[in-house]
């Protein structure tokens, strides 16, 4: 009986051994060719393709069509894999309108790949990290903001403000956070 047992534990260890080597000619360098494949084609959080979990941020101003302007923004500036990480965040979503009150110029200027700091300021001002739902914006709270500049929240009417000029309208919740949308884009004071 014993000697039965130790011949089916070596026949069950070859059999454990051999399902882990390469089955297909020519594969016996697959695990360093899988990770330098991972290496040259390495990707982040944005280039991670899920249809089951729920939308990200940028995920969801990517699906409104009054948001392409701050997409192209988020883009510009470099800032899709960073905002479609675990967060959470809090984004305060400036519109397509929002975007059209600025200063003719403005915005073309600011998407040119030597303005991408002063962009990226500017959207980081419209970030905070953390969720901040409606019920939290209390009258005359302040927040630090990703870029480092504190916004104010006022209520005025019921109506939630930010530096008193954006409103802040629909609230969109995120896996990784929740997106407000506000009908200014918010200018940082100087650093």
């Amino acid at each position: 009986m014993k000697k039965l047992t130790l011949i089916l534990l070596s026949v069950g260890t070859s059999i454990m051994f051999s399902c882990n080597q390469p089955s297909t000619p020519g594969t016996e360098n697959a695990g360093t060719t899988e990770t330098e494949n991972t290496n040259r084609t390495s990707v982040g959080q944005s280039g991670v393709q899920d249809d089951i979990s729920n939308p990200n941020v940028v995920q969801v101003a990517q699906s409104s069509p009054d948001h392409t302007t701050l997409v192209t923004a988020i883009v510009a500036a470099e800032l899709v894999d960073a905002l479609s990480n675990a967060g959470p965040f809090t984004v305060f979503a400036p519109t397509n309108a929002a975007f059209d009150k600025l200063p003719a110029g403005t915005l073309d200027d600011l998407l040119k790949p030597a303005k991408k700091a002063d962009l990226k300021n500017i959207l980081e001002y419209h970030t905070y990290v953390g969720v901040l739902k409606t019920d939290y914006l209390k009258d005359g709270d302040t927040y630090e903001m990703v870029s480092g500049q504190k916004i104010k929240v006022t209520r005025k009417d019921g109506k939630i403000f930010l530096n008193d000029v954006a409103e802040v309208g629909a609230s969109i919740p995120a896996s990784n956070g929740i997106i407000h949308v506000i009908t200014e884009v918010l200018s940082p004071p100087a650093k």
